[in-house]
């Protein structure tokens, strides 16, 4: 009991709020946000695609979204030694933020501008595929960091990214006109 008392207790550090305003921010502009009723009725290409029995695109795109810029900002909080302490890396937490933020803006645009949808989901997941990419290679040449953790994060993200980049890209003739 007695080193618990000599344990130094831990304040919040300028990154620990930093993530913690993002997920607030992530949390508020989800929580805000409603699918619009008249995007939908307004695309019978998107609505034959629903009704077809194959999933709706729209949800599937945001919801793509949604889950790669989470996947981001809990990479980002790793490496910043927030949920689990033995990962830190500057760059990366930098790195990952920044998509984050990105896929985030994109999943915002979803709604503010429902009928370039397809079109921003690319954008912003090539961007994120990109910097995953460039996170891999750092890898690879021993730049970044080499554990078996963020090898798994990379092949996977990467994948995903992938798989919602080709759903935009089929999707993009639902955009409404």
């Amino acid at each position: 009991m007695e080193d618990m008392e000599n344990y130094p207790q831990r304040s919040l550090t300028n990154t620990e709020n930093m993530f913690e305003q993002i997920l607030i921010t992530l949390v508020l502009v989800l929580s805000v946000m409603e699918p619009s009723t008249t995007e939908t009725s307004k695309n019978t290409i998107h609505s034959q695609r629903a009704d077809s029995g194959k999933l709706p695109m729209t949800p599937t795109v945001r919801a793509l979204l949604g889950v790669e810029a989470v996947s981001f900002f809990l990479a980002a909080m790793i490496h910043a030694g927030i949920l689990i302490q033995g990962y830190e890396h500057q760059e990366a937490m930098i790195a990952e933020s920044v998509i984050g933020t990105v896929l985030l803006v994109g999943l915002a645009m979803t709604w503010v501008r429902p009928k370039s949808m397809f079109s921003v989901s690319a954008i912003v997941q090539a961007f994120a595929l990109v910097g995953s990419l460039i996170g891999l290679w750092t890898i690879i040449v021993g730049i970044g960091p080499r554990t078996i953790p963020d090898i798994v994060y990379h092949v996977a993200i990467i994948i995903v990214l992938v798989g919602g980049i080709v759903v935009a890209w089929h999707a993009r003739g639902s955009e409404p006109i």
